[in-house]
């Protein structure tokens, strides 16, 4: 049994990193200034992506992600661990795009793609922490949507088993196939890049990255179609104008205010049991901690 399975990845500003530049003056997000890493639960979404196809042979894994056109680094990230090709959802008309808006843009690149049988995701985006775009896509497609998930437990064509991690216990459920499965922190971390598939892969590259090769790595790239990281448009997926970037967000950043915590006072202590054992009483009594 072979399986179209779909993984939506985010490419996220490094939130250890956030500075004065992170937002813009509409308050929107400055990605082009922070750091980006891949968002981490949707690591542990591919991680259950590729053990499907492991125990699938001729299933296939393909991440589509929206952003900036340096967003294709999350899909060759994916493709050294396991996937075998990605879709970058990138026009300037998506900018600016809440939660509403991406999960539109998003579904209409998912019906564009066609024959699927089940889209995992992360949780949520740690650059927002919404955990609305896995959802709002099950909803927009019309298809059964399964959450927190910790564990694909079983996959048969028909329908998906699930472990799910709530909060105050785990809970297994079946759903039928097409669905959304957006998964947690708590499943399996991602495996780690596979040094052989680095090697043939290291110069996949989208039509935007490719103006910045040398004309030798371009010859290999045309040659090798493998190598090329598809990118869409919002014409291309059909997207209407009024739904996507900010026209398509209701949610508006009315201000943005830096907020800067410093210490009014402080202690130092030696190492020494007995002060370590008064700050602790103190911080007790006083409901710091406790």
């Amino acid at each position: 049994m072979s399986l179209n399975i779909i993984v939506l990845a985010k490419q996220v500003p490094d939130t250890r990193n956030v500075g004065k530049d992170a937002m813009k003056a509409d308050g929107t997000i400055n990605r082009a200034a922070l750091p980006a890493i891949f968002n981490p639960e949707d690591l542990n979404a591919l991680e259950q992506a590729l053990r499907i196809k492991d125990a699938n042979p001729g299933s296939t894994v393909t991440v589509l992600t929206m952003g900036l056109p340096r967003a294709a680094e999350v899909v060759r990230e994916a493709i050294f661990r396991g996937a075998d090709g990605g879709i970058v959802l990138t026009d300037r008309p998506f900018g600016g795009a809440d939660t509403l808006a991406t999960s539109y843009s998003l579904a209409q690149a998912v019906k564009k793609f066609g024959n699927y049988d089940i889209i995992l995701g992360g949780r949520q985006a740690i650059d927002g922490d919404t955990a609305q775009v896995g959802p709002q896509i099950a909803e927009k497609l019309g298809i059964p949507q399964v959450t927190y998930a910790e564990e694909i437990i079983d996959i048969d064509g028909k329908s998906v088993t699930v472990k799910r991690r709530l909060e105050h216990g785990v809970e297994t459920v079946k759903a039928p196939l097409p669905c959304v499965v957006t998964v947690n922190g708590s499943a399996a971390d991602c495996r780690p890049r596979n040094a052989m598939r680095l090697m043939k892969y290291k110069y996949a590259s989208s039509p935007s990255e490719k103006g910045n090769l040398s004309e030798e790595v371009k010859a290999i790239v045309d040659a090798r179609p493998e190598l090329n990281i598809q990118e869409w448009g919002a014409a291309f997926v059909e997207a209407d104008p009024q739904q996507i970037g900010l026209p398509g967000s209701p949610t508006k950043v009315k201000s943005v205010e830096n907020v800067v915590f410093t210490a009014k006072e402080s202690l130092r202590l030696d190492n020494n049991d007995e002060q370590i054992e008064n700050l602790i009483k103190e911080l007790i009594a006083n409901h710091t901690i406790g």
